[in-house]
């Protein structure tokens, strides 16, 4: 690679050996040397991150204020980094001068650090035990991170990015250093650019002015002063352009060497080859003969092949014709085989149907049978039932009649020995009575007789009088308690008696209301059994029906299977588990289900020639599923993103909007969309996929329409034509139709939901007739159960009627005695009250005594006639309980046994069960009959299809031979073709051979064409072999010579013409390295006028009165530059162009104004510090910056000095906007302030804050004071 200057002194980049043209049409090229911005010419990003290196000095005030900085640092966030361990984030900045003031070890310099940390390369290339000493060590727990985010103003878009407010980040962590803009990551390098391009210098750090800077400027040579004017200057960039343009220079002189060599050892070989032409021309004449031989015998040899290739690609059509022949029989064989193995498997599947249809029939019939034959017993046994009650009946009517006169006499006799029984108890009663009133008249005389002993006087007497009164009467009052309740309870058993009469007569009127009921169910019978008859005629008809259609449902449900199976393998699979998943998610998901239509192929309908057109029209759109709006397109496809549920395309019919189009006016012609069915909802949809879309008669209508109107045309076999030209068509598959296997999914499924219709009716209708008929049973049952209630309950009434009597019978007697008792009493108590008044005796009256004597014989034969009559009356007792025990248990009993025998209804109720039961059984018969039919009839349908089976394998075995025997012959035929191959590739391979052959031979003479055609093979050779013979004579001579000769002549001529290209550009690259020199001369000398014309300015302005130069030394004479360098015209450049062509810079400063000029050796030391701060205004006057960062540049000043530097920088910030950030200790920079920040450090962890200019001032006063 060659560096050449062009015309206009410009760098050019070319390839080794160079173009002349190149040279002559080079343009501007001098990457990084380009003359330095002038003062309309606003920096670009490209440009100064690429030439940032090159001092580009404002020369004017017009400079000046073009580069007043509008951008400045808005904001700075700290957390992690050093002493400031939590978030800070310092109020807004001044966009003028901020002044941070604080304590010593507070944080002021880590605050400065920490912008130095994100806009410098200070902190460059960090490494983990530098990042660790960057994060906050303190108490609490460890820091692991640690960030700082500059906020920059950007109103003037001084930084490329279109905000007002750009913030830049850089974290830091034991393993990571990242930047962010505007929370975005982005690369060192990129930070870099944006910075430079901002106007951050790289070559002049002096913006950021860090504590020690001042110093090392005050030490500074006048050789290193030198050198950072260079660096200002941006002279490395010609440095190393020079030192390549050297380099360059010494290749290309290496590479002219090389080719002087070379050029003289052609022309020597020229010479030789010169001699070697004579015999050359003589032995070229005979090869041209041997040529032209060769050729000869070469293309009688090709035209031998070509005619045998022709007869083998004859004999190989001939093959070709048999063989294709054979393979058409074998693809009609196999064909056929297939469709006879389609029809075997069908025939299989409907065998394996009728087999299993069968072995169901047989089993229901089976089940059947075991029915009829339960039922049969059933009916046999109801009928023998009936015949017992019927023989029963009559044999109760007769017992019956016998019974009644047995009940008769029995109930005669039984009122005999009743009025008997009464007699005799009457008898008893008065005879006890009679007993009673005179043993009580015997103790009366008795008392009376011992009265006088007992009592010893008339007082004594009548007190025990009393006292037997009082007994009695509470006696005679329990009695009569008793009487009452006796009266009472007889009172409600007769009561009884009357409701028992009264309610078996109300049962007895519901009973004969029954069973006049039942009896109208009994002649209602006849007619309910012909309407039940027709009824299980009707479940007959309506089963049959259904077994028919259960059989149709599932023939369909088997075709909808592999509908759906075809369909799927005619799907795309991604789209295919897509279109499931949505299915699954719509239905799980009631929200969305409404708003998902389906697919495209499932929503319309047209006829079924337009089929093809509509699926190649269509391609996969059919499957794009139509949903109401993109929300619910948004939620299924995050689900299947989700579910990982494979690819769908959705059409919200909120956001399509159909396409107008203009259809031609042809017959010829049919818009697409117009042969569809659909519902007008879904019209959106079907106009984006078809709108655009007409179907044409034929290719040649198509082609025509899609020139002149711009649509896609298609015809009804699929081929299509699309509006920018281009034809598709061929062959289509109609049987892999994905609308046909959908149209026979949807008739089969509309099959199955009308069969399970009609089967849902007759199920319908059966349970109907079911229900009405068990409701009539039902009804019956419950008349005939309410009967028997009564009857019962009759029975019960008629029990307790008859207990009733006998408990009235006992409380009677029981009366009875109770009254006897209080008859007694009564006297008692009447002879104790009679007694008390008469006089106290001891002996009888006569009368008493007569009494006395009489009333004990009396008494003895009373009791003899009691015993004898009590005796009697319990021997009739007996009887009578006995008789009256054998009606009740006996007699009447069966009397009522044989009432309900001969009213019983059982023997119609046996009648109407098994009048059912022989109906059921008839439907069994009726059942076996039909599963008989059905199984003959299955019987016969496998007889065909097995015999259609073997007559199918036959044919299959048949073709299988034939098929066998034409592959047989297509493989002798293969081998035929194999041997034929075989020839053909022989004689081809000769064929190439001889092309080869001919071609090798070169270019040949119009007389190796003209060779007689008729020359025999014989004669060409031998001519052949006389001419190799005089070749050999010519064995020596170099065959190539004239070859050479040629090459070695071009060979020359271009090494000749690079050499004249290596010179001038040798030129070109000398006038290079002059420009370098002159360039890198002018931009020391610029940048040490603009930096020297700043220090005077800068000088002034800092000490009053006083005045400053900075010199420029040569090194070859040691003579100063005219201190004089206000001219703005360079100095021309010396014609050596050397790049030492300074030796240094001198500072020559007066503070007073007067005598002569000090070096920086004759300075104390605050003055070296202010000539420092004024080089380095003056630095940043030549290379503004948008802001500057000052750490402590007042430390070392007096105050007059610090009050100069405080008022500078009140002044640049005012007149160029320029801001300043300073950390100080004394109140001169306070003074001048916009903002000022305090410092504070508790804990290890510092803190900023905004505080006032007082409260500053007052803590630098304190500070000051504590200091001294």
């Amino acid at each position: 690679m060659i560096l050449v200057i062009d015309k206009n002194s410009v760098l050019k980049i070319f390839p080794n050996p160079i173009n002349k043209n190149l040279i002559n049409q080079s343009d501007t090229f001098l990457t990084g040397i380009s003359p330095y911005r002038t003062a309309r010419s606003p920096p670009c990003a490209a440009e100064l991150a690429s030439d940032r290196k090159r001092s580009t000095c404002p020369e004017t005030a017009d400079e000046l204020n073009f580069w007043n900085c509008t951008m400045f640092i808005k904001q700075v966030v700290i957390e992690g980094f050093k002493s400031y361990r939590e978030q800070i984030a310092t109020e807004e900045f001044s966009p003028k001068v901020n002044c941070v003031v604080g304590a010593n070890g507070s944080g002021k310099s880590n605050f400065f650090h920490a912008i130095r940390f994100v806009i410098s390369d200070l902190f460059h290339n960090l490494r983990n035990e530098e990042r660790q000493a960057l994060l906050h060590e303190g108490a609490g727990h460890q820091v692991l991170s640690a960030f700082v985010e500059i906020v920059f103003d950007n109103t003037d878009n001084r930084i490329p990015v279109d905000k007002e407010e750009v913030r830049l980040r850089r974290t830091i962590g034991t393993k990571k250093d990242e930047y962010f803009l505007d929370g975005k990551h982005i690369t060192k390098t990129e930070v870099t650019n944006l910075l430079e391009s901002a106007g951050f210098s790289r070559s002049n750090p002096y913006y950021v002015v860090q504590q020690g800077k001042i110093a090392s400027l005050t030490l500074m040579k006048d050789s290193e002063r030198l050198d950072l004017l260079k660096e200002i200057g941006g002279t490395r960039v010609y440095e190393e352009r020079r030192r390549e343009s050297l380099k360059i220079l010494h290749d290309t002189d290496n590479r002219r060497k090389q080719i002087i060599q070379v050029v003289q050892y052609l022309d020597e070989r020229l010479k030789e080859l010169d001699e070697e032409k004579e015999e050359l021309k003589t032995y070229q004449k005979l090869d041209k003969k041997r040529k032209a031989l060769e050729y000869a015998i070469y293309d009688k040899e090709l035209q031998e092949a070509k005619k045998m290739l022709t007869n083998i690609e004859d004999e190989r059509y001939r093959v070709s014709v048999t063989s294709a022949t054979m393979y058409d029989k074998v693809a009609d064989n196999e064909e056929k085989s297939k469709k006879l193995d389609k029809e075997l498997k069908e025939l299989s599947k409907e065998v394996l149907n009728y087999n299993k249809e069968k072995e169901g029939i047989e089993k229901r019939k089976t089940e059947s049978v075991k029915k009829r034959a339960k039922l049969d017993l059933d009916e046999k046994e109801l009928q023998d039932k009936i015949k017992m009650n019927v023989k029963a009946k009559k044999d109760a009517v007769v017992q019956l009649e016998l019974l009644e006169g047995e009940i008769r006499g029995s109930y005669a006799e039984l009122d005999r020995i009743k009025q008997l029984y009464d007699k005799q108890v009457r008898d008893e009663e008065n005879l006890t009575r009679g007993i009673m009133e005179r043993e009580k008249q015997l103790s009366i005389l008795y008392q009376k007789q011992g009265r006088a002993t007992q009592f010893s006087s008339k007082e004594a007497r009548d007190e025990w009088l009393k006292k037997e009164i009082r007994d009695y009467e509470q006696v005679l009052s329990s009695n009569l308690e008793q009487e009452r309740k006796l009266k009472y309870e007889i009172q409600q058993l007769k009561k009884d008696i009357d409701d028992q009469d009264a309610f078996l007569k109300k049962r007895r009127d519901e009973a004969a209301e029954i069973e006049s009921l039942i009896s109208g169910y009994r002649q209602d019978y006849n007619q309910y059994k012909a309407e039940r008859n027709k009824l299980h005629d009707d479940r007959k008809s309506l089963w049959e029906q259904e077994t028919e259609l259960s059989t149709e449902i599932e023939r369909l449900n088997s075709e909808v299977a592999q509908a759906a199976k075809n369909l799927d393998h005619a799907t795309p699979g991604d789209i295919r588990r897509g279109l499931s998943s949505v299915e699954k998610i719509y239905k799980s998901d009631k929200e969305i289900e409404s708003g998902v239509f389906g697919p495209i192929y499932e929503l319309l309908d047209c006829d079924e020639r337009y089929f093809t057109a509509v699926e190649v029209t269509a391609a996969n759109s059919l499957f794009h599923v139509v949903v109401k709006t993109d929300e619910i397109a948004t939620k299924i496809i995050r689900q299947l993103n989700a579910q990982k549920g494979g690819r769908v395309t959705f059409i919200p019919l909120n956001r399509v909007r159909p396409p107008l189009v203009a259809y031609p006016d042809s017959s010829d012609v049919v818009p697409l969309l117009k042969k569809l069915k659909f519902s007008e909802e879904y019209a959106p949809a079907f106009a984006q996929v078809f709108a655009k879309t007409v179907i044409c008669k034929d290719l040649d209508v198509a082609a025509r329409i899609a020139r002149s109107h711009g649509l896609d045309c298609i015809t009804l076999e699929g081929d299509q034509v699309n509006k920018k030209g281009g034809m598709t068509g061929g062959f289509y598959d109609h049987r892999r139709s994905r609308l046909k296997l959908t149209g026979t999914i949807k008739k089969s499924m509309n099959a199955i939901a009308e069969k399970k219709v009609k089967l849902d009716e007759i199920d319908q209708a059966i349970n109907e007739l079911l229900a009405e008929q068990q409701k009539r049973d039902a009804k019956m049952a419950h008349e005939k159960s309410i009967l028997e209630q009564l009857k019962q309950d009759l029975k019960n009434s008629e029990k307790q009627k008859l207990s009733i009597p006998k408990s009235l019978e006992k409380k009677e007697k029981l009366l009875a005695s109770i009254q006897a008792q209080i008859e007694q009493n009564r006297a008692n108590i009447s002879m104790k009250q009679d007694e008390m008044g008469a006089e106290l005796v001891d002996h009888l009256t006569p009368e008493e005594k007569v009494s006395l004597s009489r009333l004990n014989p009396e008494i003895t034969n009373l009791k003899d006639q009691l015993i004898s009559c009590r005796g009697n009356r319990m021997e009739t007792e007996t009887m009578k309980s006995e008789l009256e025990m054998k009606l009740s248990t006996n007699l009447v009993r069966q009397k009522e046994e044989l009432e309900a025998v001969k009213l019983s209804s059982e023997t119609e109720m046996l009648q109407g069960e098994a009048e059912l039961k022989r109906q059921e059984l008839e439907d069994a018969n009726l059942l076996v009959d039909q599963l008989n039919q059905q199984l003959k009839r299955v019987s016969e349908h496998l007889h065909r299809n097995n015999a259609r089976l073997d007559k199918i394998k036959g044919e299959m075995d048949n073709l299988k031979s034939e098929e066998d025997k034409y592959r047989s012959t297509l493989q002798d035929e293969a081998k035929e073709l194999e041997q034929l191959l075989s020839k053909k590739n022989i004689y081809v391979a000769k064929q190439e051979e001889c092309t080869k052959k001919i071609r090798e031979l070169g270019p040949l003479s119009s007389d190796a064409f003209e060779m007689p055609a008729k020359t025999g093979m014989k004669e060409l050779c031998k001519e052949l072999n006389k001419c190799h013979e005089e070749l050999k004579k010519f064995s020596h001579v170099n065959k190539k010579a004239l070859d050479q000769y040629i090459n070695f002549t071009e060979s020359r001529e271009g090494l000749q013409r690079r050499q004249a290209e290596l010179n001038a550009g040798d030129q070109k690259i000398k006038e290079l390295i002059a420009v370098l020199d002159m360039r890198k001369d002018e931009s020391i000398e610029r940048t040490f006028k603009g930096v020297a014309r700043h220090f005077r300015e800068v000088f002034s302005e800092l000490v009053q009165g006083g005045h400053g130069n900075l010199t420029i030394i040569k090194k070859k004479d040691g003579d100063n530059v005219d201190n004089d360098q206000d001219d703005d015209e360079p100095h021309p450049a010396e014609v050596e162009g050397r790049i030492e062509k300074y030796h240094g810079v001198r500072v020559k400063v007066s503070f007073t104004g007067q005598g002569e000029t000090q070096s920086m050796k004759q300075l104390s030391g605050g003055q070296k510090t202010v000539v420092a701060l004024a080089l380095i205004f003056a630095i940043q006057r030549c290379d503004p910056a948008p802001f500057y960062l000052f750490d402590e540049i007042d430390a070392a000043l007096d105050p007059q000095y610090r009050t100069a530097v405080g008022n500078l920088v009140r002044h640049l910030a005012d007149t160029a906007g320029t801001q300043f950030i300073t950390t100080t200790f004394r109140p001169e920079l306070v003074k001048v302030a916009d903002k000022i920040y305090g410092v504070t450090h508790k804990n290890r962890v510092s803190f900023v804050n905004v505080v006032s200019k007082e409260d500053a001032l007052e803590f630098i006063e304190q500070d000051q004071s504590h200091n001294e």
